[in-house]
């Protein structure tokens, strides 16, 4: 293949991947959706500063009642740091099931399309500057969320417009299971296996893994345009924590290596038990939630 092709294919490989198999945004402006009053411990930029989560989270708990102040636009107004103390403080919840809206976000002060051509430059045999579309914008039109079908352990994204995403597609559309959200019919692609697993940022205790690297070994894997998020691709790989019911945040890498935030939220299942979870602080967890976390639990009763 030429190298002008190439390069093109691995381009629009990545335009697309990128906002499917990661997520999607919706930008509000900081003063509809102001940041809160959270506790943060101090920290400055060099890796020195950075306190310990297992501190942070004993002298800066965070209580039901603080998570219910936390939504996924006004999460876009902290920094990074911020938002990995936040998310240290979080324990997996249950595994989800169903379908979930999500939104990519990148921190306060990060621009989002440097911080992709940065990772992926550094991805042996992927690098590539991203100077086409932006990436919001892309993860805006394509993609809309995923869907958890917990009893599988597989998840699948829900992508509304295959318009752009054509040229990669391998045979007939009408062959791509459709599932309908809201009154609109998205496609099923990008399937991923769902598990417990030691988080990338906080090992103290496990988060929901999302792991696309042996999509290839899921039913219904199509070769073309899926490869592109697996082992043979960008070798995506997503970790999530509840926030609340209904309501989860998560971290999204490339090949291992930090990429960006992203919300995951399903308004039924934050009506059914956010009320109850608010009153006693508990849920169901799938995953290990850490001995600190336990503590934390049976002494608040």
């Amino acid at each position: 293949m030429p190298g002008a092709m190439m390069k093109n294919t691995i381009l629009a490989g990545l335009t697309f991947a990128l906002p499917l198999a990661l997520g999607g945004c919706d930008y509000v402006g900081s003063l509809l959706h102001p940041a809160l009053a959270i506790k943060f411990a101090p920290y400055g930029a060099d890796y020195q500063a950075k306190q310990d989560f297992a501190q942070i989270e004993y002298e800066f708990p965070l209580t039901p009642p603080d998570l219910k102040k936390l939504d996924p636009e006004n999460l876009k107004n902290y920094d990074q740091e911020q938002i990995d103390q936040i998310y240290a403080r979080l324990s997996a919840g249950p595994i989800p099931d169903g379908a979930f809206n999500g939104g990519l976000f990148f921190p306060k002060g990060v621009n989002g399309d440097r911080r992709i051509a940065e990772v992926v430059g550094g991805l042996p045999g992927l690098a590539v500057e991203l100077k086409v579309q932006k990436i919001e914008v892309l993860g805006k039109t394509l993609w809309k969320g995923k869907v958890f079908y917990r009893d599988q352990r597989v998840l699948r994204n829900r992508i509304e417009d295959t318009t752009l995403l054509k040229p990669l597609i391998d045979g007939d559309l009408s062959t791509i299971p459709k599932i309908t959200v809201d009154g609109r019919e998205q496609w099923l692609m990008f399937p991923a296996k769902l598990y417990c697993g030691q988080s990338l940022l906080d090992s103290r205790r496990e988060s929901v893994i999302i792991d696309y690297f042996f999509t290839d070994e899921i039913p219904g894997y199509r070769e073309r345009p899926d490869y592109l998020a697996g082992r043979n691709g960008f070798q995506v790989r997503d970790e999530i924590r509840m926030v609340r019911p209904g309501f989860y945040l998560g971290r999204a890498y490339l090949g291992k290596v930090f990429l960006l935030n992203f919300t995951l939220y399903n308004k039924e299942v934050a009506d059914r038990d956010g009320d109850a979870f608010l009153k006693t602080g508990q849920v169901k967890e799938d995953c290990w939630p850490g001995t600190q976390r336990r503590a934390a639990l049976t002494a608040s009763k």
